[in-house]
């Protein structure tokens, strides 16, 4: 017998709508205006630092708490007034919030037995939801006999054994460690797609969020700065905000004349929409769009001082001083970069300049 789920349809596009959203705590905004759409079997990452209202977006999704205005749409329906156990949808927490006193299998089915299977259909099922996760041949250990990632596995497999129409999960991997997060992340968006589940995925940690989403929403202090696919969020962020956030340093201020971008750096050729008179711009540079050369015949070179070089590992993390100005740049391990303190020209990919709209 095939997992009785109901989260393999594909006849929804479109199946959650969030719009204009906002919430306040004792006046203060948590969320402003907070307006996206995902389609089914999409998975939507909510990112940014601690505040910015990521969990409370979450919660607000789940009917845990009640927002001041704004839509929330599911399938079409408007879902704001229905409460958290009919909305069908499944939540995982950083914390497992496992049942300490029962076996794996007992809490894996626990969420089935509230929606009252038949004893052979409920077996059946927790047996496919931990054969999923890898987790088959653990059925009878007790939780506190198993590592933190069995743990989350455990907990994964709980939230997707009553076929969720939505997964919620918050900072799920945040107790792990690194290696194990990395590993983890992978595992839970193919599991994810395997199943075609819908699923709102919050984290503060850009790696986490690349690899898992196939959306990323940028927050910063209750603001929705940038809803987009993973990889146009760092080719293209829309403004310093999400730029800054993503780890990028190179952010340079000077102004736009014609298809030439004028800064203490000097003029440098960029790419962009049509503009007839001079304004003022923010440019990005990005870091992995640097190379060493030696030559200045390159369209697009400067010239500075290495004032720091670090070995990473797969790559140079090295500062490059140019006219006052600090630029970092991730270069390949080869060739090896000079020294501190000597002159160097890098070639810049014109791919890596970006203009930002403030």
């Amino acid at each position: 017998m095939a997992m009785r789920t109901e989260v393999i349809s594909t006849s929804f596009r479109n199946i959650l709508e969030v719009k204009n959203l906002s919430n306040h705590y004792e006046d203060q905004p948590l969320l402003q205006n907070i307006s996206f759409s995902l389609d089914q079997g999409e998975i939507l990452c909510l990112l940014g630092p601690s505040g910015s209202g990521k969990t409370t977006l979450l919660r607000l999704l789940a009917g845990l708490e009640q927002e001041d205005s704004g839509v929330i749409l599911f399938k079409g329906k408007h879902i704001n007034t229905i409460p958290p156990h009919k909305r069908s949808f499944g939540m995982m927490f950083q914390e497992y919030a496992l049942f300490p006193h029962k076996t794996v299998q007992q809490n894996v089915a626990f969420g089935l037995e509230m929606l009252h299977y038949r004893q052979n259909e409920l077996v059946e099922q927790v047996a496919a939801m931990l054969d999923l996760v890898g987790m088959r041949g653990f059925e009878h250990r007790k939780i506190d006999e198993l590592s933190g990632g069995e743990r989350q596995r455990v907990a994964l497999a709980r939230s997707l054994a009553p076929g969720p129409q939505l997964l919620l999960l918050d900072e799920p991997l945040g107790s792990l460690d690194r290696i194990l997060r990395d590993r983890l992340a992978g595992e839970i968006r193919t599991i994810l797609k395997s199943l075609y589940v819908t699923a709102v995925f919050v984290t503060h940690d850009q790696a986490e969020a690349f690899s898992v989403a196939d959306k990323v929403a940028i927050l910063h202090n209750g603001i929705l700065q940038q809803f987009d696919t993973p990889e146009n969020l760092y080719r293209v962020p829309e403004n310093s905000t999400v730029a800054k956030f993503l780890g990028f340093h190179n952010l340079i201020e000077g102004y736009l004349d014609g298809d030439l971008f004028h800064s203490p750096l000097g003029k440098l050729p960029v790419i962009h929409s049509a503009e007839t008179t001079p304004k003022k711009a923010t440019l990005l540079i990005r870091p992995e769009g640097a190379t060493l050369d030696t030559q200045t015949s390159h369209p697009v070179h400067l010239s500075g001082i290495v004032s720091d070089c670090r070995f990473q590992g797969s790559i140079y993390k090295l500062t490059l001083t140019v006219n006052g100005i600090k630029l970092v740049f991730d270069l390949p391990i080869d060739p090896v970069p000079p020294q501190v303190g000597q002159q160097i020209a890098i070639n810049l990919c014109s791919s890596a300049l970006v203009l930002i709209d403030d």
